[in-house]
């Protein structure tokens, strides 16, 4: 499939189940904690500098962002996780979106792909385990994308996504694809294992 990424625009926003898309065009997810950069990744795939909002206060959405791209797929952001101060009903709106968006989506079948944010340097929180094992759970595929990559130097970072794949998925063909949107490092990788799911 060709994607002309640079066509790409805000379909809508969800906030609860009712408000999901019922389309059949395939869907890829982004989950990731807040402040992991989901949006930073978002704008760097689609060569933009504001379509998706980086905020400076994590924790601040609390709803289902779907970016059309090229009319042909969704990007899907999902509401950033983890954050200690967001009140505990925002915590439970967070939660139940979440598991309506996997468990209870009208076009379940289009999701093709999460693509899971961990931060390089401090490899995945409690959260980001809970979200991975939810997803190996319940057969949802997802790819590993380690983030801020640009905070280490090439060796440090190549030593560390080494580490990372050794100490949390030993054993398994899960391998870490390392992104920074400064830099831009990673972009082809994500979206050719985006393409890959969509051939």
């Amino acid at each position: 499939m060709k994607i002309n990424v640079n066509n790409a625009d805000i379909a809508f926003t969800a906030g609860t189940q009712k408000q999901f898309v019922r389309d059949p065009r395939p869907q890829i997810a982004l989950s990731g904690r807040s402040n992991v950069g989901k949006s930073s990744l978002i704008n760097t795939l689609l060569g933009r500098k504001s379509l998706a909002r980086v905020s400076s206060a994590p924790g601040k959405t609390v709803t289902i962002n779907f970016y059309n791209v090229d009319k042909k797929i969704y990007l899907v952001d999902l509401p950033g996780y983890g954050y200690a101060k967001r009140s505990f009903e925002s915590k439970k709106v967070w939660s139940s979106l979440t598991e309506d968006y996997f468990l209870k989506n009208p076009s379940s079948d289009a999701l093709k792909l999460v693509i899971q944010l961990i931060d390089v340097r401090t490899g995945p929180t409690d959260d980001d385990i809970l979200m991975i094992n939810m997803m190996i759970d319940n057969a949802i595929p997802f790819k590993i994308v380690a983030t801020k990559a640009d905070k280490l130097s090439k060796t440090a970072l190549a030593a560390r996504v080494r580490e990372l794949e050794e100490e949390y998925f030993l054993g398994t063909d899960i391998k870490i694809i390392p992104f920074s949107s400064v830099s831009r490092e990673g972009r082809d990788e994500v979206w050719k294992e985006i393409l890959d799911v969509l051939d």
